[in-house]
């Protein structure tokens, strides 16, 4: 990301100095926390802390005139006491914004990437001042002359007349401003619209999410954990699973639909995570296994009832067929990419280590859940076993191109070496 005529890298973690709101929102609504709009789950601040942290920004600092400073977030008193708290980090760029700003991860990186004159400032009118480092003694110092800047306004006015116009960001870096309770329902909306993956299958993309965004919306501002999401959702999938042992259409048919219930509800447990910043290597795990284990069930109770109701014990051996290939792919799959994992991001986001390739794009399209919509079709008829025909054949051969991708991405790194 660049700023238009820009040459050098900014060379350190950014800094971030958060002005306070010349007029708060009515500190009675019911959307308010801790006297600031609660966006989901968590107040704007508190949220503008977590995503700046999550992006890879230093110190935040808070112009506390009026008052307490946020948790997170160290308090100075005005432009000059910033100058003195910025010492330490002489190197590093500065960025300003109001505390009533809608902080999100996605653009905080792509500012934080930003490439910036040494000697210049660049600004989103009335929402981010940028500061280069070199220039930042001069511009605190216009800042704090007669009183002070007490707003984005005047901060861009005083720096205007010191530096000259600002350089203009790119336009995909376009945050949102929290000014009136109307904006509030606005944000949460943006936030929602900036969990759907790009990975996300047509289906889950069509189908799962604008289910499961509306109850992660209504989760976010209650106490529940997204692990305890997790778990809900392999429940839902296990209760499923013994009704494909019966081999009549409308018991399948309400085991088709648990185990569809089961994958849109898995999805909130990430959705949360991410709306709240709670992501951790825990859950990661019990959501990759908990998936498998539903799988499992699926498989095996299907495989039970085509027995029984075939008096044969071949329709096992395809039950056997499909959870060998399932285990294996999981199990191959979290040795060779996520067991050194740490959480702090999408814990499985592909097959691969590389990308742009067309068996690892064959193979993540293959990985994505969209299939699970065959089984309640399936079940109509009560041919649940024609979906456990096709696993135990797909779920085998997908294991085996795991292993030659595998095999040829190392190959590969090799002959570079």
């Amino acid at each position: 990301m660049q700023l238009e005529g820009s040459s050098i890298v900014m060379p350190a973690k950014p800094i971030l100095v958060l002005l306070p709101a010349v007029a708060s929102l009515d500190a009675s609504s019911t959307r308010m926390q801790d006297g600031e709009p609660s966006i989901l789950g968590l107040g704007l601040t508190q949220r503008t802390v977590l995503a700046a942290r999550r992006a890879g920004y230093g110190e935040i600092f808070f112009l506390a005139w009026n008052r307490p400073p946020p948790a997170g977030t160290t308090a100075i008193p005005d432009w000059g006491g910033l100058a003195d708290a910025l010492l330490p980090f002489q190197s590093a760029p500065l960025v300003i914004a109001p505390a009533t700003i809608l902080a999100e991860t996605d653009w905080l990186k792509k500012l934080k990437a930003t490439r910036i004159e040494p000697a210049t400032w660049a600004a989103i009118p009335d929402r981010i001042v940028m500061l280069a480092a070199a220039t930042i003694p001069d511009a605190l110092a216009v800042l704090h002359a007669d009183g002070g800047a007490s707003d984005m306004t005047a901060i861009a006015e005083r720096l205007y007349h010191r530096f000259g116009p600002a350089a203009a960001v790119s336009r995909q870096i376009a945050p949102m401003v929290v000014a009136k309770p109307q904006d509030i329902p606005v944000a949460e909306r943006r936030l929602l619209r900036g969990l759907v993956k790009d990975t996300d299958g047509f289906m889950a993309r069509h189908f799962d999410r604008p289910i499961s965004l509306q109850i992660s919306r209504h989760l976010a501002p209650t106490a529940i954990k997204p692990t305890q999401i997790t778990m809900v959702s392999i429940a839902i999938g296990l209760i499923g699973a013994p009704f494909f042992l019966s081999s009549l259409w409308h018991w399948q048919l309400a085991g088709s639909l648990l185990f569809l219930l089961h994958s849109i509800v898995d999805g909130c447990d990430g959705e949360l995570a991410r709306l709240k910043f709670q992501e951790s290597r825990y859950g990661g795990i019990l959501d990759f296994w908990g998936d498998n284990i539903v799988h499992v069930a699926i498989f095996g109770c299907i495989a039970a009832g085509w027995a029984h109701a075939a008096a044969a014990t071949w329709p096992l051996w395809l039950g056997t067929a499909a959870i060998v290939g399932t285990l294996g792919s999981a199990g191959f799959i979290y040795w060779r990419q996520l067991r050194a994992k740490d959480g702090s991001g999408p814990f499985f986001t592909s097959v691969s280590t590389g990308s742009g390739d067309p068996l690892t794009g064959t193979l993540d399209a293959a990985s994505r859940r969209d299939f699970i919509y065959a089984v309640p079709v399936f079940a109509l008829f009560g041919k649940a076993s024609w979906f456990l025909a096709l696993a135990a054949v797909g779920a085998p051969i997908f294991f085996l191109l795991l292993i030659v991708l595998a095999a040829r991405e190392r190959l590969i790194k090799q002959t570079a070496a």
